[in-house]
């Protein structure tokens, strides 16, 4: 079953998906949002790749160098043995900053034997909307397109460039490498000054995982989730990324295709969360920066969504000319949904603000700034929180009262009025403690069914909605409260299939949901676990792991019957939500906490 099986490597800058069989299928460059270079993800026969093609009956195995983005895909038929280590290059300069170029090196590397191997080097640049023309130069392949824009890529080797460009038949008796550059080398590459990089940043990643904690259960998973959304930074501004991907369908052959190159101030405030309770407070200073970028004026109002380089505007058009995932039309680049009102964020934002004011109080700058922010988003709650939105899902037609949306108002004031009592300012509280209660008054008076026993998706309706059911992460309710336990009860009958959740049932602007949301099935079972079901949610938990693909990665969806992943890959939401299901499960050990300690 084709499963995504899709590895990421990437730098903090950009990031490329290559297959179980070491095929390098998807990659923008010189950055996350760019066009592609490598798009047969998108269009098998038009898009692009970069494809390593064993001679003889090989076995193909591929697993990450141990807490590294480094991907080794080994190629074996008996004695003849060669590895491909791919990997973007990331570690620290001599000035303190880190190196992170637009280039992806795969280092093949010998181990015995004489394995014989042809590559398919096939870039197309610009999505692939006009021709790539090659030419071999003294040092170098470039590639180029000029029929749309103007763009070029450059290949290094230690292999004969004529013979790569021709298919030919490697011999391969010693390491040697392959070298994608967005820009032309200064200094020429060779084998050994490749290997270095490859030491260096296996380096870089051992050290960046061995300051998450290591916890007693589910370590493995969770370090290669925050690993996974550490890939999804973009460093130079501090956005964090949806996905790597854009187009990859939530059903196949349906039309909910999306680009996910963007930052989703929820998606991205959730994920930095999580990254700064495993530690990694460069992250979300690196995030609030963003953010306070962002909003130069008190009055402003939040977009929903950021270009990665702080861009406002992410007008959405179609790649009509690529055939779309198996044949999922359309390719979209950019996303309609920047201009969205979802009054949520707010809450999202405050939430975030806090935690890390209370985790690196003595480490925060901008403090005015953040208050300032504080303020900011407490008049724009308290003006608008009464107004309908599109809520979490990005619903596209009327505006409603959604449950979620109104719950993080509820937040935003929360977190806010802590934050106020953090800084001794005390001068607002009064009015903002009134404010808190009447939104949580409003939520318990107009979100309850009583028919159905549940807390439901908006104002007045019937309908049942997963998102609900951060209602106790985020502390509107108890988690033994029997309201919240009849919802989390009444969302297992309404929602579930086969252990997966839907993330609503009612039909939306295409139609009725037929994939699960698999972030809601994460939250249903952080929710099982909190209202006492902790076995049930443990073992639900083990399996919805067996579904990752084979190197343990999540895409947005899982689809019910077969229980293929899909959408787009790799999902931050998905790994963040795993990290908090596993942490549930497991704690520090004690002699760690002891080490921490003394440190």
């Amino acid at each position: 079953m084709d499963n995504l099986n899709y590895g990421i490597i990437g730098n903090c800058r950009s990031a490329a998906l290559i297959s179980k069989e070491g095929s390098i299928d998807w990659c923008c460059l010189p950055q996350f949002d760019s066009t592609s270079v490598f798009a047969k993800l998108l269009d098998e026969q038009k898009g692009g790749s970069f494809e390593v093609i064993p001679q003889g009956n090989y076995t193909i195995e591929q697993e990450y160098f141990r807490y590294t983005a480094i991907l080794i895909t080994r190629f074996s038929e008996g004695d003849n043995v060669f590895e491909v280590h791919d990997f973007m290059p990331r570690h620290h300069k001599m000035n303190g900053k880190y190196k992170a170029q637009p280039e992806i090196i795969r280092y093949v590397k010998y181990i015995s034997g004489k394995p014989k191997f042809a590559v398919k080097y096939d870039p197309k640049l610009e999505y692939a909307m006009g021709k790539t023309k090659h030419y071999v130069k003294e040092d170098f392949i470039a590639s180029l397109t000029q029929k749309i824009k103007y763009d070029t890529l450059f290949l290094y080797t230690s292999f004969d460039k004529e013979r790569i460009l021709a298919g030919d038949v490697i011999s391969l008796e010693e390491d040697g490498y392959f070298l994608i550059c967005y820009n032309e080398k200064i200094l020429k590459p060779t084998t050994d000054s490749m290997g270095l990089e490859l030491e260096r940043t296996k380096v870089y990643w051992l050290d960046w995982a061995a300051k998450t904690p290591h916890y007693q259960k589910f370590k493995d998973e969770i370090i290669r989730s925050a690993i996974t959304l550490k890939m999804l930074t973009y460093d130079k501004t501090g956005a964090v990324l949806a996905a790597a991907t854009t187009s990859l369908p939530e059903t196949i052959g349906e039309v909910r295709n999306w680009d996910y190159r963007f930052c989703w101030i929820r998606d991205a405030s959730m994920v930095i969360k999580v990254v700064s309770e495993l530690g990694h407070k460069n992250s979300a200073k690196r995030y609030l920066q963003f953010i306070i970028d962002l909003m130069p004026d008190k009055d402003e109002k939040l977009q929903i969504m950021y270009g990665i380089n702080k861009e406002k505007k992410l007008t959405e058009k179609a790649l009509d000319h690529l055939d779309g995932y198996k044949g999922s039309k359309p390719v979209r680049v950019g996303n309609a949904a920047y201009m969205q009102k979802q009054n949520d964020i707010y809450g999202i934002l405050m939430d975030v603000i806090y935690e890390q004011l209370r985790n690196f109080s003595n480490d925060i700058e901008n403090v005015e700034e953040l208050w300032n922010i504080t303020k900011g988003i407490v008049w724009i709650v308290g003006k608008h929180w009464e107004e309908p939105d599109k809520g979490i899902w990005e619903f596209r037609g009327d505006d409603r009262h959604f449950t979620f949306s109104k719950v993080l108002c509820w937040v935003a004031l929360d977190r806010a009025i802590k934050v106020a009592k953090m800084f001794g300012k005390t001068r607002k509280l009064e009015r903002w403690t009134a404010l808190e209660q009447e939104i949580k008054e409003d939520i318990h008076k107009n979100a309850w069914n009583s028919d159905i026993n549940a807390f439901v998706q908006s104002y007045g309706s019937r309908h049942l909605d997963a998102s609900v059911l951060l209602m106790e992460p985020y502390g509107f309710i108890h988690a033994r409260d029997p309201k919240y336990v009849s919802t989390v009860k009444a969302i297992e009958d309404g929602l579930s299939n086969d252990g997966l959740l839907y993330r609503y049932k009612n039909e939306d602007d295409f139609g009725l949901p037929s994939s699960s949301f698999t972030i809601c099935t994460f939250w249903f079972i952080n929710a099982l676990y909190k209202i006492g079901e902790e076995q049930k949610a443990l073992e639900q938990f083990e399996r919805l792991l067996s579904y990752s693909n084979h190197l343990g990665l999540f895409s947005e969806d899982i689809d019910f019957k077969t229980k293929r992943l899909l959408g787009n890959f790799p999902q931050a939401y998905s790994h963040l939500a795993l990290i908090e299901c596993a942490i549930n499960f497991s704690s520090k050990q004690k002699d760690e906490q002891i080490l921490e300690s003394i440190k």
